[in-house]
């Protein structure tokens, strides 16, 4: 295992947590990424009860090469999307290995506003489990793995806790900077820097006159969106479109620290910062001590950052493709 050393101009912590996003990286990530975009074909996946997810799918097939013996979900973090740069740059550093690529969008992510009638909200395990479950019995022959940012790294974790229930066969999972304690992140953003609160209070703004637009009868957020404070969003979302008493119950829903990994069977590793302005590393020591888990804490990279120079491939993506092994 080597450690992430980024050039030392570049280990501010804020830094690492923004670099990934920033829109002026657009044009040279989807660049790079043509082959993974170009072999890319829509699915929407049946995940039962009625609901449906949006996935993008990208074989080694489709760009002439031979079929993939290993299929990897890429699982985006909250309010990003199966384009976000992030996962597309992991997509194609996988996809070029010789991996079968899906980026998953979650419910209300991406262009998806319109599949579901019900809000998103981070408790919506069952769906993620029916969507690995149908992409498993779509193509049984492949092995298996999940891969997530941030709330996606903390889906693909609890989708593992599930899995044997649930009839998956999982071969790893990877979770990067994953959410650990919402309550305590929720606190972390509230009280942390105003560029991660605007950001969010911005994009869930956006995401949530998205809904409003494709289900008008539905929905009518001019009271929500009065107190534009990302508790108050929360707790407003909580006690009306949802089955939650209250926004501490909520939270603790999808807390990876009260137990919810002791059924975790598949071999799991976590990476995370101990500079991470969002999620507290402190928290990381909270989590159970499980055989099929390991975690891999690092001095640097901030929130899903792990850049060791400003152009080329992350750090994060050399580790994922350690854990997952050959693509054959």
């Amino acid at each position: 295992m080597t450690e992430f050393t980024p050039r030392p101009w570049l280990r501010n912590a804020h830094l690492q947590s923004i670099l990934p996003s920033i829109p002026l990286r657009r044009s040279a990530v989807e660049r790079r990424a043509v082959p993974l975009l170009h072999s890319s074909v829509e699915q929407v996946l049946d995940c039962g009860d009625g609901v449906r997810l949006l996935g993008l799918h990208s074989t080694q097939e489709r760009r002439g090469g031979a079929p993939a013996r290993h299929l990897v979900v890429l699982h985006h973090g909250w309010e990003g999307s199966a384009e976000s740069l992030y996962v597309l740059a992991l997509g194609q550093f996988l996809f070029e290995r010789g991996f079968d690529v899906l980026r998953l969008n979650l419910r209300d992510h991406g262009p998806t506003h319109h599949l579901n009638r019900d809000l998103f909200h981070s408790c919506r395990i069952k769906e993620v489990v029916g969507a690995v479950r149908r992409i498993q019995s779509m193509y049984p022959t492949q092995r298996l793995s999940l891969t997530g940012f941030s709330l996606g790294g903390n889906f693909a974790l609890r989708v593992g806790a599930r899995a044997r229930e649930a009839g998956i066969d999982l071969h790893r999972i990877v979770a990067i900077s994953p959410v650990l304690d919402p309550e305590v992140t929720l606190a972390s953003l509230e009280n942390g820097s105003a560029i991660y609160r605007s950001y969010f209070i911005w994009k869930w703004t956006r995401s949530l006159l998205k809904k409003q637009l494709a289900w008008p009868d539905a929905y009518d957020f001019k009271e929500l969106l009065r107190d534009r404070t990302l508790t108050a969003m929360t707790d407003y979302l909580v006690r009306h479109h949802s089955e939650f008493p209250d926004l501490k119950t909520y939270l603790k829903g999808y807390a990876l620290v009260h137990g919810a990994l002791e059924s975790l069977e598949t071999p799991s590793r976590i990476i995370a910062a101990s500079d991470d302005p969002m999620i507290p590393s402190g928290d990381l020591e909270r989590l159970p001590r499980l055989a099929n888990l390991r975690v891999t804490p690092t001095r640097f990279g901030g929130h899903c950052g792990f850049m060791p120079r400003l152009r080329g491939d992350s750090w994060i993506a050399g580790e994922v493709l350690r854990e997952l092994g050959e693509p054959t």
